[in-house]
């Protein structure tokens, strides 16, 4: 375990997951402060580090930013910046995020409508539109006058005319969580369902928001480790690099370790994302709960359910054992090492 407050030093790190561009010296000096068999973390300003990594070096590039919600952040960072001025900040570390990504490789930006509308024009305009997905989860207060602001914006976009990765995951059938039963009559179509799951929609209403102390890393927001963990194995393979300039309590991160994909992160505060990788214990079990919930048309919570109600499951579906893929890695084998 690393001691609290001591940054590691040059030689601490074995491995690094890019080899830097000749004579870039300024790359060779940035040191890290975490570095896993996996993954690189720098506390600097997200722009500075982009910009010392060679163009199309990522596989999938993921940006949760400050909502200028006039927010304080242990960072100090302004949280209540004018809108231009907003919009202009952002539109400099998007341009290093799409510079990074490979052709075939994709950004997802997470972020409220309000600031996604004219953000997604301007990716827009150099990337090719996926998915608007919108994430039912309620982030205020009613405000009068106004409808109720219950969803957050993710805008999917790849690099060219179609992603290199796309494996969306498969969920299972929304059952009553009384009585286990579905929630939608599929009458004759029984038989012709999937037997790995329904098709994954671009309106996702089952990703909570993180309030519960067992699972919250920070007393500021984060993101669901299932949000991360459906987004990172729907456009990574095992081994792909993903990145994310906002690391916040480290969910990104931890979904990539935790699945064998290679990552790169930076924020301005990084205390919150190096204590919590000092044990991924309880987010490995989190994860391994997430993961044996989708790709099967039904969840054994709600078998069980529809068993205590008596409400027998009707014969016509195909139903076949879950597989769940826990990633193993052969750390050697997706290590890049930084030359120097």
């Amino acid at each position: 375990m690393r001691p609290a407050g001591r940054r590691p030093k040059w030689a601490d790190l074995p491995c690094w997951p890019w080899t830097a561009p000749p004579g870039c010296l300024r790359m060779r000096t940035m040191i890290p402060i975490l570095q896993t068999p996996l993954g690189t973390l720098f506390e600097s300003d997200c722009t500075a580090v982009m910009r010392e990594l060679p163009t199309s070096s990522v596989d999938l590039a993921f940006a949760d930013p400050p909502f200028n919600l006039g927010k304080t952040y242990r960072s100090k960072i302004d949280d209540a910046k004018a809108s231009e001025d907003y919009l202009q900040w952002c539109k400099i570390w998007l341009d290093e995020m799409i510079r990074l990504l490979r052709p075939g490789g994709s950004l997802f930006l997470w972020n409220l409508p309000k600031w996604n509308l004219p953000l997604g024009a301007h990716i827009g305009n150099k990337l090719t539109f996926r998915h608007w997905i919108t994430v039912d989860i309620k982030y205020s207060l009613p405000i009068s006058g106004r409808l109720y602001p219950s969803h957050y914006s993710l805008l999917y976009f790849v690099k060219g005319e179609k992603p290199n990765i796309f494996h969306p995951d498969r969920m299972p059938i929304t059952c009553c969580r009384h009585c286990g039963g579905e929630l939608k009559d599929y009458g004759g179509y029984k038989d012709k369902m999937n037997p790995s799951g329904v098709n994954l929609s671009d309106v996702w209403t089952d990703i909570p928001p993180v309030r519960h102390a067992k699972y919250k890393k920070r007393a500021a927001n984060a993101l669901d480790l299932k949000l991360m963990d459906r987004i990172v194995t729907m456009a990574s393979d095992p081994g792909s690099v993903v990145l994310d300039p906002f690391g916040g309590s480290g969910t990104t991160y931890v979904a990539a370790e935790l699945s064998g994909r290679r990552w790169i992160g930076s924020d301005l505060h990084c205390e919150d994302i190096v204590d919590r990788f000092d044990d991924l214990a309880g987010d490995r079990e989190h994860l391994k709960l997430i993961r044996s919930n989708k790709n099967k048309l039904f969840t054994e919570a709600d078998l069980a359910r529809r068993l205590k109600s008596g409400k027998p499951l009707s014969k016509d579906y195909r139903l076949t054992p879950m597989v769940t893929c826990e990633c193993p890695v052969d750390v050697g084998q997706t290590e890049l090492r930084l030359k120097v």
